[in-house]
């Protein structure tokens, strides 16, 4: 018999994972989220960005700019602290190279992890703050490259659909996150190599009711993102 522990994991996963674009339309485990309304031009580098007093969005994923060979590197600067992440350009270069567009395009200034699970993982990168937010376009899933589940693990989050990521991500903090290497559905793109106390420390942010789960997962206090910085070499 499958104990209780096990099920809040396995129904904390099912949620992980909302990465919506619009707004929730009823109480199911995954939100909605919209297509590109373009097909991706490789001429170019992303749709325009919408006015400023919004959120940023964009019609059509970025063209390719990282450079597989090189190393990239994510330094998160929060509320709590700094940490850094390998960004994984050879494994999931699309992934990657979104990631680091919206990080240059400052995307992810001011946006709070909306979403902490003990021993399991927290979420971001919804600039709503609700976990139906993203930048306006997909990216393909780059499930299955290499890479397994554990903590300081970077992932891409999606709503469950193919190709459904946009910018929402989470980082593993725990043994909770070791059973998603039965179930790889979410596409791995880093891990963190330095500050892994700070993301412990916004692991242990006390959480309450809210996110339609059912376990405690929403901050009681902001955990807020002030800035991404890429650097490559």
């Amino acid at each position: 018999m499958m104990n209780r522990t096990a099920l809040v994991f396995i129904l904390s996963a099912m949620l992980i994972v909302t990465a919506g674009c619009g707004a929730k339309t009823n109480n199911s485990v995954q939100e909605n989220q919209g297509t590109p309304t373009e097909a991706v031009d490789n001429n170019t580098t992303g749709g325009a960005a919408n006015e400023e007093d919004s959120p940023k969005s964009w019609s059509e994923m970025p063209a390719m700019a990282i450079d597989k060979e090189k190393s990239y590197n994510a330094t998160f600067k929060t509320n709590k602290g700094e940490f850094t992440v390998e960004l994984f350009a050879k494994d999931a270069p699309q992934t990657v190279n979104s990631f680091v567009f919206l990080s240059k395009e400052k995307f992810y200034d001011g946006v709070k992890f909306h979403r902490i699970i003990k021993d399991f993982m927290i979420q971001g990168g919804d600039p709503l703050g609700n976990g139906t937010g993203g930048p306006g376009y997909t990216i393909p899933d780059e499930f299955n490259n290499g890479h397994k589940f554990e903590a300081g693990i970077l992932a891409m989050a999606n709503t469950g659909q193919p190709e459904s990521g946009g910018s929402q991500f989470f980082i593993c903090t725990g043994a909770g996150a070791d059973f998603l290497n039965s179930q790889p559905n979410y596409t791995i793109f880093g891990k963190v190599t330095k500050g892994m106390d700070i993301v412990t420390a916004i692991a242990n942010t006390p959480v309450g009711p809210g996110n339609g789960e059912p376990t405690d997962s929403k901050p009681t206090e902001d955990v807020t993102i002030e800035s991404v910085s890429i650097s490559e070499k």
